[in-house]
């Protein structure tokens, strides 16, 4: 299991990267949100460990970023934040799973392998819509039978659109939501022209929804 711990107290961070070392773990200890998406630019982790508060800002604010770029990246927050409120929070900004300090090793490690167990290969279901059908396990596409040949960005946004077939994407949430391999933001314009380049791959199918001056949306429909 490969985990991103980030932690900016020293002492925590070691003594739990010890830990999961000795289970077999591999930890990627990170102090700063500067440093985690450095990491997170050249490889993805199995599970996200995040402190909430952090040198260079605050871990269920960064919760909500990866939750928007990676829907099904496990991530628990493991915060001194104890309140009800923190903990309702915590969630609504996507984590799976919410752990308080002080904590117990042993439980913690249990609760990141349940979180990796569910997010496996093999797990999330082939998705379709209108003729389109996209297998997340093979990151294959197919239109009406046929292969498509996507690049990444464009089956990033595919990927999304499928998410959330019937269902308005605004630009703006697509925006947020698409990188490119480099890890930069998407602007505007390449949204644009990467919608464009989708839609001729895939044969412009009717059940791609532009809808005007707001987003895009997938609904059923013959390809």
């Amino acid at each position: 299991m490969k985990i991103l711990l980030l932690e900016d107290d020293g002492a925590i961070a070691g003594a739990l990267a010890g830990f999961l070392a000795e289970k077999g773990c591999c930890v990627t200890r990170c102090a700063t949100l500067c440093e985690a998406r450095d990491r997170l630019s050249t490889a993805l982790p199995d599970v996200a460990v995040l402190d909430w508060n952090l040198p260079d800002g605050e871990g269920a604010a960064f919760c909500r970023e990866l939750r928007q770029r990676w829907p099904r990246l496990p991530i628990l927050l493991l915060t001194v934040r104890s309140d009800t409120r923190d903990i309702l929070a915590g969630f609504d900004c996507g984590a799976d799973d919410y752990v308080t300090k002080p904590f117990d090793r042993e439980v913690l490690y249990s609760r990141l392998a349940a979180l990796w167990r569910r997010s496996r290969p093999g797990a999330e279901e082939v998705l379709q819509c209108g003729g389109i059908r996209l297998d997340p396990a093979r990151q294959a596409v197919t239109c009406g039978g046929a292969p498509v040949a996507l690049a990444p960005l464009e089956y990033q946004l595919l990927y999304r659109l499928m998410q959330n077939r019937g269902r308005t994407v605004t630009r703006q949430q697509l925006l947020d939501a698409l990188w490119d391999h480099n890890g930069r933001f998407v602007n505007d314009n390449t949204l644009t022209v990467t919608m464009k380049r989708l839609r001729e791959k895939l044969g412009r199918p009717a059940a791609l929804k532009t809808v005007r001056s707001f987003g895009y949306r997938l609904e059923e429909g013959e390809p």
